[in-house]
């Protein structure tokens, strides 16, 4: 081993250091707030621990709070944090693993008796008395059967078994030592407990060992941290926010939709407000298909089990369909996709290069057997109707059809008052060529489409190498709602397979047959996700023009109630959806209950008003009313919705 070797920094710099220099040794030689800053250190690619030894030249960076990986590293130590403070309260438990997620950590542990709210406190108690100890994240490699024997002594089955799973007999493993607390783990880790500055326990969860419901019941303890304490109190807070959101939560008080027992799980039913947003859903989007040239079109919701076994989902899909049916002619499923439909729609004549590109759009109600623990108010379903489209065109034409979807999905979250959004590009890797189905030809036209027309767009994107779908590359646009959270909802994919598997065809302008290219595209992604999306953005105070009531009507008596009728009438005529609330209550407990509704103008009646041709208008989110004219209030409304504003 040489005595010394060359260290390239981010800059372009080099540093000749002793072998067995520390990446910590080398900040600390660069600058002491750097080295007090440090995380983490990455070398030739690869995270490391700040105080593992450089044994060869090495390209270095030294990571901070600013850095996204870093934070993964520093949750990462944040779990094996917790894990020691329960070993020491709780020593009796035994340990699963504790990784980093993209919002926090869990820790999974099995004791018999549950844990409680007041011992998580108890938990997080212990946690900062670790951190004021500052001890460090200690790494050393034992001999397998060494580590093996440890994990025996103290019953840490799941420990032994990650060793047994993961590491071969005659290697040695890694090892991280925290306190009382020791961890088979690969690490890397920040240096000592005393670097994590914000943290907080969450929630207590259930889960099964290996995820298999016979195995034992672990318990999985959920948490979040950041570098500040500003940055934890944002997420908590944020954490609230989405609580006050929960479309489940506003569904039932908005009287939106339900989830009725005795019909099953994931089986949405719509009540009447409820439909009335969907409806005007729906009816923007089948305006849109007809402005931008698709076709409609109506499929059934079930077919022979014969077009799933030419699609290919009978073998690649099958536990996701729901069970087969058995009728006199033959099994029948319950469609869980609609492109089998339209492929057979645009198979049933024969199509020249004139004819196309030829776009077919349905709201298609689709069913999909999705387990019990998965399912999830409006947003994971077991039926749900998609905003599906397929478009059918040539190699000339398929850049123009990508651009046009993207302005259709932009039009999407402009229209319904987006206007965050963050889209990534999927491509395939082709060096894993046995995970993808097409040509190599086949894989560059696609990327090459959906990337000029990104660019033609001017449309930032963070391209994701072997993400795409093994049948095709592809764009999706997450929408960035109200509080930050990104949704996955429109996605523009391509598709190698059905085409080849349903042998489509078009006469190219030479006579001769050629196979079309295949596009899906959904926007909403479905109606119901991205309905529950819509209420959570919103907090259930949805823009004037989705509103199932806009304007609720309050005369301050009964002789009040004909002039509100009146204004009611103008109204209704102006295509404005009221309600006339001539109830025998008091107008303030009125008020207060149209207000609870999110109803978003609410409108007072009395002599003054009647006689002057007038309305005392409560605007949503004003303390202060207005009085206006009758006239000028319905051209103000008819106006908003109109618009499609998004605010009032």
């Amino acid at each position: 081993m040489p005595d010394s070797i060359h260290v390239k920094l981010p800059d372009g710099s080099e540093k000749e250091v002793p072998t067995g220099t520390t990446p910590l040794e080398v900040a600390e030689s660069i600058s002491p707030r750097l080295a007090d800053a440090a995380i983490v250190a990455k070398t030739n690619g690869d995270l490391i621990d700040l105080t593992r030894p450089l044994e060869k030249d090495a390209e270095l960076r030294i990571l901070t709070d600013r850095d996204p990986e870093a934070l993964q590293v520093y949750r990462h130590s944040s779990a094996h944090l917790l894990a020691a403070a329960v070993v020491e309260l709780f020593p009796e438990t035994k340990l699963g693993h504790g990784p980093p997620t993209d919002s926090g950590f869990f820790y999974d542990f099995y004791r018999p008796t549950p844990f409680t709210p007041e011992d998580l406190e108890k938990i997080e108690k212990k946690m900062q008395e670790l951190v004021q100890q500052n001890i460090p994240y200690a790494r050393e490699f034992l001999p397998r059967d060494k580590g093996l024997e440890e994990f025996k002594k103290e019953g840490d089955f799941m420990k032994c078994h990650f060793i047994e799973q993961f590491t071969k007999p005659d290697e040695k493993i890694s090892i991280y030592r925290t306190g009382k607390f020791t961890d088979f783990c690969r690490g890397p880790h920040i240096p000592s407990t005393g670097k994590i500055k914000a943290f907080k326990l969450l929630n207590i969860a259930g889960a099964y060992w290996l995820g298999d419901e016979k195995n034992a019941q672990l318990q999985r303890i959920y948490g979040t941290s950041f570098f500040s304490k500003k940055q934890l109190d944002e997420y908590l807070h944020n954490i609230e926010e989405a609580k006050r959101r929960d479309h489940r939560v506003l569904g039932q008080q908005l009287d939106l939709f339900s989830i009725q027992e005795l019909a099953g799980p994931g089986l949405i039913f719509w009540h009447p407000k409820g439909g009335i947003i969907r409806k005007e859903m729906e009816d923007w989007m089948r305006a849109e298909y007809i402005k931008r040239g698709y076709s409609l079109v109506y499929t059934p919701h079930v077919a022979r089990r014969q077009l799933w076994q030419t699609s290919g989902h009978e073998g690649y899909y099958a536990q996701n369909m729901f069970d087969v049916m058995e009728l006199d002619d033959a099994e029948y499923r319950m469609k869980p996709m609609n492109c089998p439909f339209h492929i057979l729609i645009y198979k049933d004549s024969l199509k020249s290069y004139r004819d196309l590109p030829v776009r077919l759009g349905e709201l298609g109600t689709v069913y999909r057997y999705e387990r019990s623990g998965v399912m999830h108010g409006l947003l994971r379903v077991r039926g749900f109707t998609q905003d599906d489209a397929h478009i059918f065109c040539t190699p000339s034409q398929i850049e123009d059809e990508i651009v046009g979807c993207l302005d259709f999905a932009l039009d999407v979250l402009k229209d319904f008052g987006f206007d965050k959004f963050e889209v990534e590009l999927s491509t395939w890797d082709p060096k894993d060529r046995k995970n993808f189905l097409g040509t190599e030809q086949q894989w560059q036209l696609a990327n090459r489409s959906l990337e000029n027309a990104l660019k033609r767009r001017n449309i930032e994107y963070k391209v994701m190498p072997g993400e795409a779908a093994f049948y095709g590359a592809k764009i999706d646009v997450k929408l960035v709602d109200a509080i930050g959270r990104p949704w996955q909802l429109c996605t523009v994919q391509f598709d190698f397979n059905l085409p080849e598997r349903f042998q489509l065809e078009y006469v190219a302008e030479d006579g001769s047959r050629k196979q079309p290219l295949m596009v899906h595209r959904a926007l909403y992604g479905s109606v119901e996700r991205f309905f529950g999306v819509l209420i959570e953005h919103y907090a259930g105070a949805f823009p004037v023009w989705l509103s199932p009531v806009q304007v609720a009507m309050i005369p301050i008596s009964e002789r009040h109630k004909e002039y509100a009728e009146k204004i009611a009438a103008q109204l209704k005529e102006a295509g404005v959806r009221v309600h006339v609330d001539a109830r025998n209550e008091k107008m303030n407990a009125k008020i207060r209950e149209h207000a609870m509704q999110k109803v978003p103008f609410l409108v007072v009646v009395g002599d003054k008003e009647a006689e002057a041709g007038r309305v005392n208008v409560r605007t949503r989110g004003k303390e202060k009313t207005e009085d206006m004219l009758a006239a000028e209030f319905v051209e103000k409304v008819k106006g908003l919705i109109a618009e499609k504003s998004a605010g009032l």
